[in-house]
């Protein structure tokens, strides 16, 4: 091959490397539009997310949760995340994730339970992240307790340290506080996440409630706030509606999910 006809072999041959990769790049950018996150709220503060072709759910307390439109065996996922242990949370969480031969991801202690119960896991513990196959996955404090309550051996089993999570899929970040009081660290965790959704409990007697909400919700500075944990019970019964509107009237952006909503960002 001469010299002439060799550079304009190799010419080519880049051409088609470079027009490739611009036509790479297009069809990724043009899937992750087209995939966005999706969120399905399930009541109380169980919210299901799904992206890429993966699904994890936060919290399935579905069996007990008169607000819930799905059973758990409807559920299909890969992952079960556990903020704590208490029963209005770790639910149905054996169950979906044996069913699905999910992996349930909690603190080291929780995890640890599940495991005993024959559920496939991943342990984590407070300020700790790993990145899993739909996304990244930072547990964060929060001011509560963590137990499983055995009421007929009137026994209590201690479930590791409560927290959130926060959670990166596609380039979006979602967080979930689980359950808990006001604290001062909420406003490094907005300060150091750009967090497009925000899951804070209002209920009030286990948790905030909708004035120290409201101010969470300013320290941890979510494009959307959504309100969860309320109505489940008569105990935390509040209008999610005038804590949106309190919301607004701090510049902030909120929405009431009902159960089986969903919810694309």
């Amino acid at each position: 091959m001469e010299a002439k006809e060799s550079v304009s072999v190799l010419a080519y041959l880049f051409a088609e490397r470079d027009a490739g990769t611009i036509e790479w790049r297009v069809r990724v950018k043009q899937r992750m539009e087209d995939e966005s996150m999706k969120i399905t709220y399930h009541g109380h503060s169980c919210v299901q997310v799904s992206h890429g072709g993966k699904s994890v759910i936060i919290d399935p307390f579905l069996t007990g949760n008169s607000l819930a439109k799905v059973k758990p065996e409807d559920v299909e996922v890969q992952y079960v995340l556990l903020t704590h242990a208490h029963g209005d949370h770790l639910g149905d969480a054996l169950t979906i994730a044996k069913r699905n031969n999910a992996t349930v991801v909690a603190t080291h202690e929780l995890a640890t339970y599940m495991s005993w119960q024959g559920a496939n896991v991943h342990p984590m513990n407070l300020g700790g992240a790993y990145t899993f196959d739909f996304g990244t996955v930072k547990m964060t404090q929060a001011f509560h307790s963590s137990a499983i309550v055995l009421e007929d051996e009137q026994r209590i089993i201690y479930g590791g340290m409560p927290g959130g999570f926060l959670i990166t899929m596609g380039g979006k970040t979602l967080y979930h506080l689980g359950d808990t009081g006001l604290f001062s660290d909420l406003k490094l965790i907005g300060a150091r996440n750009r967090i497009d959704v925000a899951f804070v409990p209002i209920g009030d007697n286990f948790t905030m409630g909708p004035e120290d909400a409201l101010q969470a919700s300013e320290w941890v500075g979510a494009e959307l706030t959504v309100p969860v944990h309320y109505d489940t019970f008569p105990v935390i019964k509040q209008d999610p509606g005038t804590f949106v509107s309190s919301l607004e009237g701090k510049g902030l952006k909120g929405k009431v999910l009902n159960p089986g909503e969903e919810l694309e960002i």
